[in-house]
């Protein structure tokens, strides 16, 4: 019976290695893949108002996923927005990094109820995605459909590289 419990204890004690090296590969991946996703959400002066005070126990940061895919012809931005609509991104450029910007925001069906849960974040936000090439700009397309916004944007062509002697 004492061997029983010892190999028991033993076995517990793998259990809880094996489940723990599993938490930390999986935060390890979640901050290596997605550390630049994770976005942070402002409010507004309009949502700490006292009729919105609600919106305290909401997450202020969230992940807003993306990828970018390079073709022999374009570069294509996808990002996650869910709950947003086209109206709610605007998209600029500064140099070779594309700036998605926007506002997401809260619904509530019934002003009297309790959440339970609350891990989506609201409020305005900005991201900043490095191109990997430069890009013509003035042919860029963007569209957004079933809460993913793609941005098409064909490539420039890029100069052959030279090479310089030092005198």
């Amino acid at each position: 019976m004492l061997e029983s419990l010892m190999q028991s204890g033993r076995d517990l004690r793998q259990g809880i290695n094996r489940a723990w090296r599993n938490s930390a590969e999986g935060w390890r991946e979640l901050l290596h893949r997605s550390s630049e996703a994770l976005t942070h959400f402002s409010r507004s002066r309009e949502e700490k108002s006292d009729e919105k005070k609600w919106l305290e126990d909401f997450p202020q940061w969230g992940l807003l996923a993306g990828e970018i895919e390079e073709t022999d012809k374009e570069i294509v931005v996808r990002m996650e927005v869910p709950g947003m609509g086209k109206e709610d991104c605007t998209i600029t450029t500064e140099g070779n990094q594309l700036c998605l910007s926007g506002e997401k925001h809260s619904e509530r069906e019934e002003s009297g109820s309790t959440y339970h849960l609350s891990e989506r974040a609201y409020g305005s936000f900005q991201r900043t995605i490095p191109l990997p090439r430069y890009v013509d700009l003035e042919k860029a397309q963007a569209s957004c459909k079933n809460g993913v916004l793609t941005v098409r944007m064909p490539k420039i062509a890029s100069k052959t590289p030279r090479t310089i002697h030092v005198n």
